[in-house]
């Protein structure tokens, strides 16, 4: 090995500890960048120049160093963990928030709740009862009626609202999804390219991997990485993306909460629906689904509820009309409906028919011992009337359940969400232990590669002088 072989070995420790702060800069630069991965420089030993021969000379020093690679610090496992935790803490929270907003439409408790409308509204037949015939009471009592008429129609048309909300959101998390998938597509046809050409893509690679926890946070999509350098995103096994080609999705379905059709995430490219595992769609898709043919409940949370709604709606037209009819108003007349209602759609049809006394059935048909009359004054049957709220199966018992099932849900998936979320935090937090950058680690790194940098230069000028030496000065002795 020649005295000038020296020059190159400090060379190359010259360019690896540039090349090494050059990486710690480029980690301090973008210390704020949203999914940016730190780097490190990756450098090899370069063995001694091979002796061969009988006459083979003692081993030799090494000839430096060489860059091998700029290495992206990611842990594989730590993403799919993150990606799998923040697809069952977006599910969760958008549940959580949906039952959350429908919680409000209910106004329990309070004095604009139903509860305390229908309280109003059988408090105001006591009234009459006591009062037959008399304007004032009566006024009371019909504008109690129509406060309840008017809450259980505003309170079905805000759950048909947020319902429609709802699937407007579905049709924006699957275009986001299908723009995503594109991109990946794009970006793993760049990294292929990239990687095949012996370049270090990490940038490209940083950008995919923001890309593929999007969707998995929107469709609970999983990861599987490629020899080329490639990923397939996979929603239950079936690949949304693959290679260079990206499958979209579509939903199909109603787009109103009384269609016929439930809304559902679909594969564009062929027939079927996209089994979703997780993610904010799967929570828009549950929180969609029609409500259970039987009185179970297991439907999806909004149509419920409407169903609910519905329900009451019917059953206190029903029990109101028939001790109505069975009554007669001051005046003599029987067989009046109170309420009037269209059971194809009982909590937006449902009003109230009476105009003012003379129409509210008080008096019963047989109201004393002997079978007679009781006059004008009897009031007995707006006392009828006034019981029906303690009935164990009327409207108001049918409401509290409704409330009581609904608050228990909203309980139950708020905790659900706190827990994955905790969950999804837990996970990120290790991701970032590993690839985020650290700023008291890349000045370290810093300082002892300008020290590096600074013992190849003395190297270099100690050869430096050693061949000035040799070269200018060698003979000079004794002249």
């Amino acid at each position: 090995m020649s005295t000038f072989s020296g020059l190159n070995t400090a060379m190359s420790g010259l360019n690896a500890a540039r090349l090494a702060m050059e990486t710690a800069g480029n980690n301090l630069a973008n210390v704020g960048t949203p999914g940016y991965t730190r780097q490190r420089a990756e450098f090899a030993s370069v063995g001694p120049v091979s002796s061969t021969g009988l006459l083979a000379s003692r081993p030799g020093v090494g000839q430096g160093v060489v860059l091998t690679g700029i290495a992206r610090l990611a842990d594989a496992h730590l993403d799919a963990r993150v990606r799998g935790t923040l697809a069952l803490a977006a599910q969760s929270d958008t549940r959580a928030e949906a039952l959350s907003n429908l919680e409000g439409v209910l106004r329990e408790p309070g004095e604009n709740g139903l509860s305390a409308l229908l309280n109003n509204f059988w408090a105001g037949w006591e009234d009459v009862a006591n009062q037959p015939g008399e304007n004032a009471p009566a006024a009371v009592l019909l504008k109690s009626a129509k406060a309840v008429v008017n809450r259980i129609a505003q309170s079905r048309t805000e759950i048909s609202d947020q319902w429609a909300t709802q699937r407007q959101s579905l049709d924006t998390m699957v275009t986001d999804v299908n723009a995503a998938a594109g991109a990946v597509a794009g970006l793993n046809a760049q990294i292929r390219s990239s990687i095949a050409a012996g370049g270090a893509p990490n940038a490209l690679l940083d950008q995919r991997a923001q890309l593929t926890q999007s969707i998995a946070e929107l469709s609970g999509a999983t990861i599987r990485e490629l020899p080329d350098g490639t990923v397939d995103v996979l929603i239950d096994g079936n690949a949304l993306v693959t290679g260079s080609t990206a499958r979209p999705l579509q939903v199909t379905g109603s787009p109103t909460m009384d269609g016929s059709e439930a809304p559902a995430v679909q594969w564009a490219h062929r027939p079927g629906a996209v089994a979703l595992q997780g993610g904010r769609l799967a929570g828009a898709v549950s929180l969609l689904a029609p409500a259970a043919d039987d009185d179970t409940g297991t439907g999806g949370s909004l149509a419920e509820a409407a169903k609910s709604l519905d329900k009451i709606a019917l059953e206190l037209a029903g029990s109101v009309n028939e001790v109505h009819r069975n009554g007669k108003t001051v005046t003599g007349e029987t067989g009046m409906d109170f309420f009037e209602i269209n059971e194809n759609d009982p909590a937006l049809s449902l009003r109230v028919l009476a105009t003012g006394a003379m129409d509210l059935a008080t008096r019963s048909v047989n109201s004393t011992p002997d079978g007679m009359d009781g006059g004008e004054l009897d009031g007995s049957n707006a006392t009828k009337m006034s019981q029906l709220g303690t009935s164990a199966d009327g409207p108001d018992a049918l409401w509290s359940s409704m409330v009581i099932q609904i608050g228990t849900a909203t309980k139950t998936e708020a905790q659900q969400s706190v827990s994955t979320a905790v969950a999804a935090a837990s996970a990120a937090s290790a991701q970032l232990s590993v690839s985020a950058v650290s700023l008291d680690e890349e000045n370290v790194a810093l300082i002892a590669n300008q020290h590096a940098f600074q013992g190849a230069a003395r190297v270099m000028t100690a050869i430096d002088e050693m061949l000035d030496t040799l070269i200018n000065r060698t003979g000079l002795v004794g002249r």
